[in-house]
């Protein structure tokens, strides 16, 4: 009898050390969305927000976010249940125009970190300039942590939403623990 393959969350096989500040999110429905560069994109009612389009910012409404990543670029995540009806509402929204929705929900995994350390921690291995005058609330971009690439969103005054490949949900967990240790 064929065995039925199950989906594991990337930290299923790491002995995690219990961190309040640092929290595996759950599943989420993620697309990378594309449109021209030099088009003005329309509001969105399928995500109940208009795109932002001041590079480095993010939009947030009840039903989704929307992280500006480059030029026509824009990373959107929703709730896994809302994924499927977005996908669909998004689709015929834009339809006739030129762009690319691809969904990549599987791809990444969401990271919580927050508390008043957080800042500090991340700077260990990111080199951006994360004081919140430099690094405001609503402001993401893509980085690296040490060597794994990242999405980091500041979502709060003390409180960042990382995006990062499955593959590299281990490492970064276990830096971030060791760092958060350092500097507790």
């Amino acid at each position: 009898m064929a065995e039925t393959m199950a989906r594991l969350h990337p930290l299923a096989a790491v002995k995690t050390v219990a961190d309040p500040h640092l929290l595996a999110q759950g599943p989420m429905g993620r697309f990378s969305l594309r449109l021209a560069a030099n088009a003005a994109p329309p509001p969105l009612g399928a995500l109940g927000l208009s795109l932002p389009l001041e590079p480095c910012r993010a939009a947030q409404s009840e039903i989704a976010a929307a992280l500006w990543l480059g030029p026509g670029e824009w990373l959107l995540l929703t709730a896994p249940e809302r994924a499927a009806a977005v996908e669909a509402a998004l689709r015929a929204e834009l339809a006739g125009q030129v762009f690319s929705l691809v969904e990549i929900s599987h791809r990444q995994t969401g990271l919580s970190l927050s508390g008043p350390r957080a800042a500090q921690r991340l700077n260990a291995g990111c080199p951006l300039d994360l004081d919140l005058a430099s690094f405001p609330v609503g402001m993401c971009t893509r980085t690296v942590f040490a060597k794994a690439e990242i999405v980091l969103w500041r979502t709060g005054a003390e409180q960042f939403h990382i995006e990062v490949w499955r593959s590299f949900v281990p490492y970064l967990w276990e830096l971030l623990v060791i760092v958060g240790a350092e500097t507790s």
